[in-house]
């Protein structure tokens, strides 16, 4: 039996969001603090939804403590916004994900979680629209810590604590669709597979050098035996 953690990032790996993620963004940060900063056209690819935040609000001139001192509350509008706004025809799940996870969640072993730079309840939203939150027990989330790289261990020791196994650096696999999540995964000495179905190309990914690299995940049978693979 193969024994494997493998952590999914979220946008561009298993879905993507429209336009609404970024609208809905704008209009919680003009609620609490009476400017969206740089959200317009920020890049948000690979960063944690706090650190987004702090990112935009600075560019507009804000200072950090300004920013702390309302984050909160700008986190909550921000979740409640996008639960309320996004709706199934804002998602579109990417290709050969569904086919995936049925595949995996079938195997005996395999421990399917989340790494991701969402907060919990706006990323389970994005999940539940589609109908493959059900896959995901548990994660680590931009509520757990500011930087990406905080993330891994945080998920480790929930899946621990979930599944009473403790997955070593070679039975664990980080999956996502930038250079964020290759380095996440070599914070624990992980496996890393990285997907081209984000903003990044396959060239731009392979620069970073992960331990495979697909375009997308039509070929499920291929994607598996990697996740299967022990680290090399």
């Amino acid at each position: 039996m193969h024994r494997r953690l493998v952590l999914f990032d979220i946008d561009g790996t298993l879905l993507k969001v429209g336009s609404v993620n970024r609208r809905v963004l704008a209009d919680a940060l003009i609620e609490v603090y009476g400017t969206e900063g740089s959200t317009g056209h920020h890049d948000f690819s690979g960063k944690m939804d706090g650190a987004i935040i702090y990112e935009v609000l600075e560019n507009a001139g804000l200072d950090r403590r300004e920013i702390a001192e309302r984050f909160d509350r700008a986190r909550d509008t921000y979740i409640t916004l996008f639960r309320e706004r996004t709706c199934p025809s804002d998602i579109t799940l990417l290709e050969g994900v569904r086919q995936l996870l049925d595949e995996l969640s079938e195997l005996p072993g395999i421990c399917l979680g989340l790494l991701t730079g969402n907060f919990e309840k706006s990323g389970r939203h994005k999940l539940k629209l589609p109908g493959i939150d059900h896959y995901f027990p548990f994660g680590a989330f931009a509520d757990d810590a500011l930087q990406r790289t905080e993330l891994p261990p945080i998920a480790l020791e929930r899946a621990r604590r979930m599944t009473g196994t403790n997955f070593s650096p070679s039975e664990t696999v980080i999956i996502g669709d930038t250079e964020h999540d290759i380095r996440c995964a070599r914070v624990l000495d992980a496996r890393s597979i990285a997907v081209a179905t984000g903003n990044f190309s396959s060239e731009v990914l392979a620069g970073h050098r992960p331990d495979a690299l697909f375009e997308n995940f039509a070929a499920t049978g291929e994607v598996i035996a990697e996740i299967l693979n022990p680290q090399s």
